[in-house]
């Protein structure tokens, strides 16, 4: 009990950093529910859809947010201020909530693809954005403990999330799973707001 009380001792986090962390449990534990079940969903719900598909649909994922996040990284590095980060970030999160929502609608493996070059947008928008706040915000001398913190809660939350995904697709079925993960989405983009006054302006 000692050593933990040491551990916490004195801990003051930014707010910035506090609902940036809150935003990416909501978002990576919904996101986490997916992760287990797509390959299943595919071959089970997509006619014609197979493993090979389902691995396509991944790759297309990474593809997309890879080639456009630095383009976009560079982009707000130009600008100053932090308007134009905070505003990429919560338009990224928005098109990442939208392609979770539309799974519910795929029935093809080209909707599919879509659906993957949609969710790599957003992912291509928001993890640049969302990675320069929190540099800039993470506290003098807690930069370990803070990035410790973020990875320990958010990881907790997707592995949680994992075992649940399963069991929701198998009793409730595949839309439940979708339509819990963007609502998931939806609330971790709404807390992203309450960054919003703590952020230097042009």
């Amino acid at each position: 009990m000692k050593m933990k009380a040491t551990l916490f001792k004195d801990i003051k986090v930014s707010p910035v950093i506090k609902f940036l962390t809150y935003s990416d449990i909501l978002m990576m534990s919904g996101w986490g529910l997916i992760s287990p079940i797509l390959s299943v969903f595919i071959t089970d719900q997509i006619p014609g859809g197979t493993v090979e598909i389902a691995g396509l649909a991944s790759t297309i994922y990474f593809l997309v947010k890879s080639f456009l996040q630095i383009p976009v990284a560079r982009y707000i590095d130009k600008r100053k201020g932090e308007n134009d980060d905070f505003n990429i970030m919560i338009l990224g999160s928005l098109v990442i909530t939208l392609s979770a929502f539309m799974y519910m609608f795929v029935t093809t493996p080209g909707q599919l693809y879509l659906v993957q070059v949609l969710y790599g947008i957003g992912g291509a928008l928001s993890y640049p954005s969302w990675l320069a706040l929190f540099t800039r915000h993470v506290d003098k001398n807690e930069e370990g403990l803070e990035w410790s913190l973020y990875y320990t809660t958010t990881d907790l939350g997707a592995a949680l999330a994992a075992g649940l995904g399963g069991f929701m697709a198998s009793s409730f079925g595949y839309n439940s799973v979708f339509l819990s993960v963007g609502i998931a989405s939806l609330c971790g983009t709404l807390f992203l707001y309450g960054i919003r006054k703590y952020l230097w302006k042009r």
